[in-house]
């Protein structure tokens, strides 16, 4: 694939640079979790949570996941009781499997480069 670049982000590193920033500026430190928590809520709730269909769901109500994400504190999540179902897949009553859709992953995946990146922005600030 032409034009992509794959970035792993090392947990260990991003756990100093918090670390680091929560020593220098605790204040700092918080407000970057929240504008990521607030992003990620963002992302979730523009289209980054699967929405059933008629198709999925017949005669059901749709949207509900999506309309489930919040947050709370400094974790962002879904409270919908079916959300690991989704994420992470399930069997079904005649023996079949719904592979997960790993929604909540991704967006976390994403998020984290740009935490990384705002984590380095605040370090830098002081």
């Amino acid at each position: 694939m032409a034009g992509v670049v794959n970035i792993e982000l090392n947990k260990t590193d991003i756990a100093k640079l918090e670390k680091e920033l929560q020593r220098i500026n605790d204040i700092r430190f918080e407000a970057v979790v929240k504008k990521n928590v607030t992003q990620m809520l963002n992302t979730a709730r523009a289209g980054g949570t699967p929405v059933s269909t008629e198709e999925t769901r017949p005669g059901g109500p749709h949207g509900e996941l999506r309309k489930s994400s919040g947050v709370t504190g400094d974790e962002m999540g879904y409270i919908a009781d079916y959300a690991a179902h989704v994420e992470y897949g399930h069997r079904t009553r005649n023996g079949g499997f719904v592979p997960g859709q790993y929604y909540l992953k991704k967006n976390v995946d994403t998020q984290a480069f740009i935490y990384y990146q705002d984590l380095l922005k605040a370090i830098k600030k002081g």
